[in-house]
């Protein structure tokens, strides 16, 4: 692996954003993306940038991304939360994600906090390997909840609060 790994910067949202849609195509959900390159950089980059992207470069190439942002956690405190770990297809299997993972850990650990967590697809089995022979604990009783802007809206319409 010839890749340096390094934070992100404005300049590189645009690969960034490329990164995600594959991984919502590897994830069969591909018309899923609606963030865009100037939301990355908005909040991504800057004094107040909301979340962290650590980049796999080789070149001019990003080749993986790890996006990362603290989280609080009533019974640790502040914590990470790995939104994505992505290596483009056709690099994977050269230590790309190892290195990014690697470098999450590393940065969640030096900035003393307790936690670093994620979600990952029960069906995506080499991720499951991967993160379980890292010595990550798998959570399989825990179920992920979301609620998107549509259904948001429907409930607070039946409150009668819009």
């Amino acid at each position: 692996m010839n890749a340096t790994i390094r934070k992100a910067g404005a300049n590189d949202m645009a690969q960034v954003l490329r990164l995600i849609k594959e991984l919502a195509i590897y994830e069969k959900e591909p018309d899923a993306v609606e963030v865009t390159v100037d939301d990355l950089i908005a909040y991504g980059t800057g004094d107040d940038a909301q979340f962290t992207c650590f980049v796999a470069e080789e070149g001019t190439d990003i080749l993986g991304i790890a996006l990362v942002y603290y989280r609080f956690s009533t019974w640790k405190g502040r914590t990470v939360h790995l939104e994505d770990l992505i290596v483009r297809q056709e690099h994977r299997g050269k230590g790309l994600g190892m290195a990014l993972y690697t470098e999450v850990i590393k940065y969640t650990y030096e900035l003393g906090l307790k936690r670093v967590e994620w979600v990952v697809l029960d069906w995506n089995k080499s991720a499951v390997d991967f993160y379980e022979a890292s010595g990550a604990n798998v959570m399989q009783e825990w179920n992920t909840v979301q609620m998107d802007a549509e259904a948001m809206k429907a409930f607070l319409a039946k409150k009668g609060l819009i």
